[in-house]
């Protein structure tokens, strides 16, 4: 199935999931007002304004849940397990709402909400998948195309390529029919228009792989013609971890290939969630930040705030705030301890480095440090959550081009490699493999689940030694 479809039956089914969990709410209410649970409930207008919370809330809730990107043939488990979860944030939200809002509330309300509003969804869910598969089996509503591909790999012509025969094996292409297969090099213009005719297409699937675009063009022209559609896959070239999406600038098509996170509403999200979060956690750690600065400057010589040049978004020089904990003149003894380098690859790390000073050691084991950080989030240079900065001579010193992939996002507070116990890891190419495996398995939910489990790791003291 087309992308642009997919979006329109996903959107679709947003809508009719907020106004389930909204009509779930109202249900929970009026079987909580039955004689059977022998307790006065104030009527439903006292609560419809928390409608105003359930129903916008519902989509992204869901959506943080991997609901709206289950596959074709999913598991009715998976749904029921991302259904409650889903429905338990809501009544979590609607609880809180009324808490602050100093309103009674009945305290079998979200217990009889959660099941509802999943058994809802649910069901809304099999009639949508009995109606799919009662459609795909109407011949007449079935979608008919034809595949125009190009010699594969082994030299045999009229066959799919590879790309395409994925696809056709994992049910890509929904309830749409193949109706023929034809070359795009030796298939001409009036065999192409007759094979239209013959099979009734709607649709024609273009898989170039080597072919000439001279030939595309004709294929996509004679299509014009005919009035129907094309589906041209991006498999000119073989790429290994870029994901491709279709784009345009100033009106003409373009192609983009990208391996990071795509720009989109949990983007836009996240950019919010740093500058907020960084802005709360500010004036919330405000006494402490006051406190380590006096005691740095009244147990060492030198300033207050350490300040490197580190490496930012696609290795963009930015200067990154730290409370100073080492002696001033750290850098020089750097070299002196080079051989004492416990991490491979361009990094350094020293157990017990005897450049850092008394309070140094504390502020760093409880991450205290770091909190200066938390204005080059405001100002854009870093996020919450995201690979650990580098400083730039380091990056320079990178001798696989494939670390500088991560890169690839913005710097962050806390990682994947924070949480996993960093005075553990020594090696950099493990490092690396789990900034990728952030960068490759992004989402907001992800961001938030590390954001949780950094506060029990700071609390623990496992910061750097």
């Amino acid at each position: 199935m087309l992308s642009r479809q997919r979006q329109l039956q996903t959107k679709l089914h947003k809508l009719l999931d907020a106004a389930l969990f909204g009509v779930a709410f109202w249900l929970a209410h009026w079987l909580r007002s039955q004689p059977i649970f022998e307790v006065h409930i104030l009527d439903f207008s006292t609560y419809r304004w928390l409608l105003l919370v359930i129903v916008p809330l519902t989509p992204p809730c869901l959506e943080l849940q991997g609901f709206y990107r289950r596959p074709l043939l999913f598991s009715r488990k998976q749904t029921l397990w991302q259904l409650a979860n889903g429905a338990t944030w809501i009544s979590f939200a609607f609880i809180t709402v009324m808490f602050f809002n100093k309103q009674e509330g009945a305290r079998w309300l979200p217990f009889l909400f959660i099941p509802i509003a999943a058994g809802l969804v649910f069901a809304k869910e099999e009639l949508s998948r009995q109606w799919s598969q009662a459609r795909s089996g109407g011949r007449a509503a079935r979608r008919r195309v034809i595949v125009l591909g190009s010699q594969n790999r082994t030299g045999k012509a009229g066959t799919a390529p590879d790309p395409l025969e994925a696809i056709l094996k994992h049910g890509g292409l929904g309830d749409a029919e193949v109706v023929a297969n034809a070359d795009l090099h030796t298939t001409e213009p009036n065999a192409l228009a007759n094979l239209l005719h013959e099979t009734s297409a709607n649709a024609v699937i273009i898989s170039p792989r080597h072919a000439l675009f001279g030939d595309i063009e004709q294929a996509i022209q004679i299509c014009e013609l005919e009035g129907v559609e094309v589906w041209l896959l991006a498999d000119f070239f073989q790429t290994r971890l870029s994901q491709t999406t279709a784009d345009d600038l100033n009106g003409n098509p373009v192609l983009v290939f990208r391996t990071g996170p795509d720009a989109s509403w949990q983007a836009l999200a996240k950019t919010a969630i740093d500058f907020v979060g960084a802005v709360i956690l500010l004036i919330a750690t405000s006494p402490i930040l006051a406190i380590a600065a006096l005691l740095v400057r009244l147990t060492s010589p030198g300033p207050v705030l350490f300040r490197q040049q580190r490496a930012g978004l696609n290795g963009q020089p930015f200067t990154m705030l730290k409370f100073r904990t080492m002696v001033t003149n750290a850098e020089q003894l750097k070299q002196e301890l080079a051989q004492l380098n416990e991490m491979s690859g361009p990094v350094f790390k020293v157990t017990n480095d005897p450049r850092i000073t008394g309070i140094g050691r504390y502020l760093r084991r409880f991450s205290i440090d770091e909190l200066p950080q938390l204005w080059n989030v405001i100002n854009g240079d870093m996020s919450l959550v995201g690979p650990r900065p580098l400083p730039v001579d380091e990056v320079k010193r990178f001798d696989d081009p494939a670390h500088r992939r991560r890169l690839s996002v913005k710097p962050g507070l806390t990682c994947l490699w924070q949480i996993s116990g960093r005075n553990n890891v020594s090696d950099f190419g493990e490092w690396v493999r789990l900034d990728l495996e952030y960068i490759d398995n992004w989402s907001l939910w992800l961001d938030i689940k590390i954001l949780i489990l950094t506060v029990p790791a700071v609390f623990a003291g496992a910061g750097a030694k």
